[in-house]
């Protein structure tokens, strides 16, 4: 069998060697194999070995099958500083596991600035590296290049995140529905976005800094973001109309429909 390798995010940052298919390695990862583990997971598939930062022999060594046949099912080649040495070309489709185990892809594209919004304000869950949860008056590229740039103090040599659905408090009649997902910080989310919105120089405030744990599927906005010195791509969320109709059981698992 040919070895495969992964790159997980969410919830944990590691590189992983598999004999698994994307779908099968999502599913074992989320639910263990004697189903005794319940956990999402978000990972991309690295689409070929380069460079010699990972020990690529190693792998060959060690992800090998049983003797009764099965494929081995994970090997973790890295656990640190690992998305900082993934180069983004050499990165495929993004996947979003459920706790059930249920596996939906995301195929990567070149990031195209979008229309801007009426609201001047996104909230952004940081993936990896890192995970907080802030409130930003900047677009997406501009919000990527801000943190990896080196140009202040909160930085990051690659980053993962993604644009989150939330409350439009100037026009709380089309805000959509996002459930009671921010009801318990109601009021400090009040606060950060007035902090953007008012300070001229104010350009992002944490919301949340541990918020990444109680992270949901349900409120992905745009889609999940990937960035690095020179690049930015998107991974992007299919209509809620796409789930219904060609992803139901994943959609039904994540609670979306």
């Amino acid at each position: 069998m040919s070895i495969r390798y992964y790159l997980t995010l969410f919830p944990m940052e590691a590189l992983v060697a598999s004999e698994l298919s994307p779908k099968e390695f999502g599913s074992y990862m989320a639910t263990g194999s004697k189903k005794g583990t319940s956990e999402k997971l978000i990972f991309v598939e690295i689409l070929e070995e380069f460079g010699t930062y990972f020990d690529w022999e190693y792998a060959h060594k060690k992800c090998v099958s049983h003797p009764n046949g099965e494929p081995k099912h994970s090997l973790y080649l890295s656990v640190y500083r690992v998305a900082e040495n993934v180069p983004l070309d050499k990165i495929g489709n993004l996947y979003l596991t459920t706790k059930d185990g249920s596996v939906l892809a995301l195929k990567k594209e070149v990031f195209v600035i979008p229309e801007k919004e009426k609201r001047n304000y996104t909230l952004y869950q940081e993936l990896c590296p890192i995970r907080p949860l802030v409130v930003s008056k900047l677009s997406p590229d501009k919000f990527a290049q801000y943190i990896i740039s080196g140009d202040n103090k909160i930085t990051a040599p690659t980053l993962f995140f993604t644009d989150l659905k939330i409350i439009d408090f100037d026009d709380l009649d089309n805000t959509g529905n996002i459930g009671c997902f921010y009801d318990k910080n109601i009021e400090h989310l009040k606060v950060c976005i007035d902090s953007v919105k008012n300070n001229p120089n104010k350009v992002m405030k944490t919301l949340d800094r541990s918020h990444g744990a109680e992270f949901s599927y349900q409120l992905i906005n745009r889609g999940i973001y990937a960035a690095d010195q020179n690049n930015l791509i998107i991974f992007k969320m299919p209509a809620i109309n796409d789930l219904e109709e060609k992803h139901y059981d994943w959609a039904k698992s994540a609670l979306i429909i």
